[in-house]
């Protein structure tokens, strides 16, 4: 047993060197991003917003998509139902916006996820004059810069689409808010400057022409994944995704244990079905770090039962936990220069990042297994079944 835990142990060490490298890379590009100039094209911008439902923080989250800065954009707040609970904030927000702001009911849907369903009809109904689409979410708090720095870079005409991520923060202080804001972090450093990166649905710019050239349309008709479905028809046909760190995007969160494991178990289970490119080695990864631990821990439990010496063991196993750290270091230096005015309250919080970190790869193998055993999720009010990438179905609750 000791000779498999010297040989997992060798593994986790590489990995993890080699991941602190990327996250110095990633460190290096989001500091490098931050000093350019995004550039001058300002082409009418539609901002598209899925809504349901009333969240914690939604009135702040969609003000602030009134309040971008240098930008010629309109925005389109969608909702799956006329009855909804958020309807009358949404168009009272949308009523006394400084830019002009519009209301959508889309219908329920039949066989796609509500969200792409409300997207679907949302862009079916634009004006022709709208040259780039966004994407956002309700559950996002953008910055006065966001949609300005993430619509520029679209003036090369050879990127596909531009990209950011979420940085999620606890509303309140418990448990599961700190472990699903600590299971989402490392998520920010999967996108890099030259990888082969994923759109996300909470920020995503894309040329109108693209998207149409691209059958992202087509692609959602049957899909309960905006992005990981937008995602597959760029790369279908060779459009390249560019990541932007300085369009981080903040999102207040609270939950509990079940909601934990519902939004957790639910993003990985989308991966496993639209990217097993991505699924299968984060896997692996995330299985390694877990049993090279769990065996070390077991190791050191044996030698002290038995009174014998287990310092090479125990350092063997802790310094996987101390390269974890590490990078979760470096990606919270990152995160606190992207956000600045955010800045004291994340670093007030950088124990949860951190220290939460060594635990959270246990969470993602729950993940994994659960993934492997069921293809149904639930995601807010409905519950689908996902066949495939271009079969959905809704089920009963």
């Amino acid at each position: 047993m000791e000779t498999l835990f010297y040989l997992l142990a060798f593994l986790q060490v590489l990995l993890g060197v080699y991941l602190i490298g990327q996250g110095l890379q990633w460190l290096d590009y989001l500091r490098r991003r931050l000093r350019m100039d995004p550039g001058f094209y300002a082409p009418r911008v539609a901002v598209l917003c899925p809504c349901q439902g009333m969240e914690p923080g939604l009135e702040r989250n969609l003000l602030s998509l009134t309040e971008f800065e240098r930008q010629n954009y309109e925005i389109f707040f969608i909702l799956a139902s006329g009855s909804d609970a958020a309807r009358t904030m949404v168009e009272r927000i949308a009523a006394n916006s400084r830019v002009k702001a519009h209301v959508i009911i889309a219908g329920i849907p039949s066989n796609s996820g509500e969200k792409v369903n409300n997207l679907r009809v949302a862009v079916e109904q634009l004006p022709p004059e709208f040259e780039v689409l966004v994407f956002t979410d309700s559950d996002g708090r953008p910055g006065k810069s966001w949609l300005y720095r993430l619509v520029a870079p679209l003036g090369d005409v050879r990127i596909g689409a531009t990209t950011t991520m979420r940085w999620l923060m606890p509303n309140r202080s418990n448990l599961p808010t700190a472990l699903l804001a600590a299971w989402n972090a490392p998520v920010v450093t999967m996108l890099s400057e030259k990888g082969k990166n994923l759109c996300w649905g909470g920020g995503t710019a894309i040329r109108r022409g693209i998207f149409e050239q691209s059958g992202v349309m087509n692609e959602w008709r049957n899909s309960v994944s905006d992005d990981y479905s937008l995602t597959r028809a760029l790369e279908r046909n060779n459009r390249s995704i560019v990541f932007l760190p300085e369009c981080l995007t903040l999102s207040y969160v609270e939950t509990d244990f079940r909601g934990l494991l519902e939004f957790t178990n639910r993003q990985i289970l989308i991966t496993r079905v639209y990217a097993q490119r991505v699924w299968a080695p984060a896997a692996a990864t995330h299985l390694l770090y877990c049993v090279t631990l769990s065996l070390g821990l077991l190791l050191i439990l044996s030698d002290f039962l038995e009174q014998r010496p287990a310092f090479h063991i125990a350092t063997l196993t802790v310094l996987p936990v101390l390269l974890s750290a590490i990078r979760s270091s470096i990606r919270l230096t990152g995160v606190t220069e992207a956000l600045p005015a955010e800045r004291s309250q994340i670093t007030g919080q950088a124990w949860m990042y951190v220290m939460l970190a060594v635990f959270i790869p246990f969470l993602y193998a729950v993940n994994f297994v659960n993934s492997l055993i069921t293809r149904k999720i639930r995601w807010r009010s409905m519950a689908y079944e996902l066949i495939s990438p271009e079969q959905t179905r809704i089920v009963p609750l």
